[in-house]
């Protein structure tokens, strides 16, 4: 049966945001809010604080205020703004409904007080009856030239955005990734702590997410006792994967894997199964959203011919993580420590 990370990865997210919640970063004007939420009166109320310029996928953005009607796409991007305390900053948020429980994740307090504003594509049509000042997306995560929907049609009609730095475009056609992901994590936490001024909040769960990883590999698996470790999204033709620049890749080198896809420049993208077999992988890691339930693909894998005699399959290693625990998002140093333990249980 697959092992399921969720509950660890989420227990730690928790004691994370209730540690650096007392650890000094007061972003809240009230009292009594929960995780992740909370008033940042004080954005504004520091006048001199702005202007500010930060650096977002290569280009200067500069901020005359702190946003006040931002609307983000998916999940990852969304508890980002929470785990800053941003709730009340949000006109709401897109996102499909099959991203799992979101009652019981560490910012369920966000969600519950924010607008859920669509479960289907985002689009300007719905950002305009936001009243968006902002829109908080990335390349494949909401903005697509294919749909009309980038920054450059936002800025024509009024609608600043801020994309997600796990999915910068690096230049090389449209593969994306400029820097290692849990980087593109703390790039954003302390971009975004500048534009609404909560820069101690953000510093705060930068030192504490650096901890929390610092300690997994720690305890992660050395040298040769690495396991190779391949990430299946999805795809049964061909599999959709990650590479060197999606979250997978510094969750499984962090924990104590070594990821063989980790010389694909690319973050999100799609392989062929000749070059899995190739690289044997003692481990595989399942991406858990969608239609297509974890179990299922489980038993695709276990089942697909071609992948009979590869290590993780003859020896059913398979993890499952969340949707949440992968793509870029707070989340992700809990899942360092969650699938560090898993290979050290499956090591032994």
């Amino acid at each position: 049966m697959p092992h399921r990370a969720r509950p660890a990865a989420l227990a730690l997210a928790l004691a994370l945001v209730l540690a650096v919640t007392g650890c000094g970063a007061d972003v809240s004007s009230g009292e009594g809010k929960g995780e992740g939420t909370g008033k940042t009166d004080g954005a504004e109320a520091s006048g001199g604080h702005y202007p500010v310029t930060v650096e977002n996928c290569g280009e200067k953005k500069t901020f005359e205020r702190a946003p006040r009607r931002v609307v983000t796409n998916d999940v990852g991007i969304t508890e980002i703004m929470f785990a800053l305390g941003l709730a009340d900053h949000m006109a709401g948020y897109v996102m499909p409904d099959d991203k799992g429980d979101l009652t019981a994740v560490p910012w369920k307090d966000g969600y519950r007080e924010t607008k859920w504003l669509s479960k289907q594509r985002i689009n300007k049509e719905l950002v305009l009856d936001a009243r968006a000042d902002l829109v908080f997306a990335g390349w494949n995560y909401g903005f697509d030239e294919g749909s009309g929907f980038t920054p450059a049609a936002l800025r024509r009609v009024g609608v600043d955005s801020y994309l997600l730095s796990e999915s910068c475009r690096n230049g090389r056609g449209k593969a994306r990734g400029v820097m290692p992901p849990l980087d593109a994590l703390y790039t954003d936490l302390r971009n975004l702590g500048k534009v609404f001024d909560v820069e101690e909040r953000a510093e705060s769960l930068i030192t504490s997410f650096r901890e929390q990883v610092a300690d997994a590999r720690a305890k992660a698996p050395k040298g040769g006792d690495r396991p190779r470790v391949f990430l299946y999204d999805s795809g049964q033709d061909k599999p959709f994967t990650s590479g060197a620049y999606a979250g997978p890749h510094d969750i499984i080198t962090k924990a104590g894997g070594d990821h063989i896809m980790k010389d694909l420049e690319d973050s999100w993208t799609t392989v062929g199964w000749e070059t899995v077999v190739a690289r044997d992988p003692e481990v595989i890691v399942i991406n858990d959203y969608g239609d297509t339930t974890a179990e299922q693909k489980r038993e695709f894998l276990m089942s697909y011919e071609p992948l009979a005699d590869v290590s993780a399959v003859k020896n059913d290693r398979i993890v499952v993580l969340d949707y949440a625990d992968l793509v870029e998002s707070p989340r992700n140093p809990a899942a360092v420590s969650s699938l560090a333990a898993d290979l050290r249980s499956l090591g032994s």
